[in-house]
């Protein structure tokens, strides 16, 4: 018998997400492994307090970035702008973390349609996409990124 991973240890909202995000990183049909490891690095600090359990969602999560959900379905229920930025923000950083070839651009032809079609769905104003994407290819440290995604996700 086959046994399905038990639920992370995450709520409902930081589920969706991690769908959402994931579904980004599935753009171009492939998880690549940098993509895979700014996500967990990302939802490890986002989500938990502490490195034990900071380790402990890193195996958790990684069942379920093998998940391939459509990008409108993972979107029903972000409401809030601050949450609409978040997941602008995690999504961009994870799609510009990695190419399938040294000459192929960070953000490949599949990915740049998708997010092209996030920024849509989320409805967020010109000048907000403009700062997070300025903000994550700028020259702030990863540290910084997250500080700031864990600022907006402390509810």
């Amino acid at each position: 018998m086959i046994m399905e991973p038990l639920p992370p240890a995450i709520t409902p909202f930081q589920m969706d997400i991690l769908r959402v995000v994931t579904a980004m990183a599935w753009s171009d049909g492939e998880l690549e492994p940098d993509e895979i490891t700014v996500m967990l690095e990302q939802f490890a600090q986002l989500f938990a307090t502490n490195d034990e359990d900071r380790r402990s969602l890193v195996q958790e999560l990684r069942a379920y970035l093998d998940q391939n959900l459509p990008l409108d379905e993972c979107l029903k229920r972000l409401r809030r702008q601050e949450d609409k930025q978040l997941v602008l923000r995690l999504s961009y950083q994870v799609i510009q973390s990695s190419r399938r070839t040294p000459d192929e651009p960070m953000i490949n032809l599949d990915e740049a349609v998708a997010y092209q079609k996030l920024v849509k769905l989320l409805d967020l104003p010109a000048a907000n996409v403009e700062a997070i994407e300025a903000e994550v290819t700028g020259n702030l440290s990863m540290s910084d990124v997250a500080a700031k995604l864990q600022a907006l996700t402390n509810r």
